[in-house]
């Protein structure tokens, strides 16, 4: 793992049209390489926060810089560049697959970058392979399981050869078998991983460092292991390990 920063956030706040505000100053760094789990109750801000990252949401105040680069969404080019760097993955799938076909979908960003078809193909065979998915480039989306679903949603923005990947509530909704299965394809990826979970084993497995986000601000931030053995710092902030979960 590197010590460069791969991104920073800083002093970023954001509120919505109707005056909510998510988020309140929050300060981060991640490594490139580093693997972290966002976690935090429900209206916490963690999609918001996430939704800065790669420009879905303009900072108000402060900024998000991704390998150097500050973010700003008035420069398209820029943005475009952002969002071949951060790729992410949304909650439900079917957010992010639209196509006739799985090999349609996963092509879709390749394209728009402008790549040669040889080199589209080369993509989108890569990214298939890395998640399991070779075998069904033919099949239309939605004759495929939910689990096979969210891994050629990751596919999608593998093919863009990201150098961050931000999952959101990746396990949700996820079978055990499918469960392990992603857990196992993110674990081989050589990449800057953020994952928004409420899935506390998930991010012991996957992630070196969790932060706990509340009420738009960060409360805690600390290797995984040290932040899930705080009983009293889980049942602050709601967040629960299943019963009968040892770390």
């Amino acid at each position: 793992m590197s010590s460069k920063p791969a991104l920073v956030v800083e002093d970023l706040a954001f509120a919505y049209p109707d005056g909510h505000q998510a988020l309140f100053g929050v300060n981060l760094r991640i490594a490139a390489g580093e693997r972290l789990a966002l976690l935090g109750p429900n209206g916490a801000g963690k999609t918001t926060l996430v939704m800065h990252l790669n420009g879905i949401h303009g900072a108000q105040h402060g900024y998000v810089e991704i390998d150097g680069m500050r973010i700003d969404v008035n420069n398209k080019a820029g943005l475009k560049q952002i969002r071949s760097t951060v790729g992410l993955v949304f909650q439900d799938p079917d957010d992010q697959l639209f196509m006739p076909t799985v090999f349609e979908d996963v092509a879709f960003g390749p394209r728009n970058m402008g790549l040669s078809p040889s080199e589209v193909e080369v993509r989108v065979a890569e990214a298939l392979s890395r998640v399991g998915m070779s075998h069904f480039a033919q099949r239309p989306p939605h004759h495929l399981s939910f689990g096979q679903r969210r891994r050629v949603a990751v596919a999608t923005v593998l093919a863009m050869n990201p150098s961050i990947l931000v999952l959101d509530e990746p396990s949700s909704n996820l079978d055990p078998a499918s469960r392990r299965e992603l857990a196992e394809i993110l674990q081989a990826l050589p990449i800057t991983l953020i994952m928004v979970t409420h899935d506390l084993p998930f991010a012991f497995e996957l992630c070196e460092r969790s932060v706990i986000l509340a009420e738009g601000t960060i409360v805690a931030d600390g290797s995984t292991p040290q932040i899930l053995r705080d009983q009293a710092l889980l049942e602050r902030y709601r967040l629960e390990l299943p019963k009968g979960f040892t770390l």
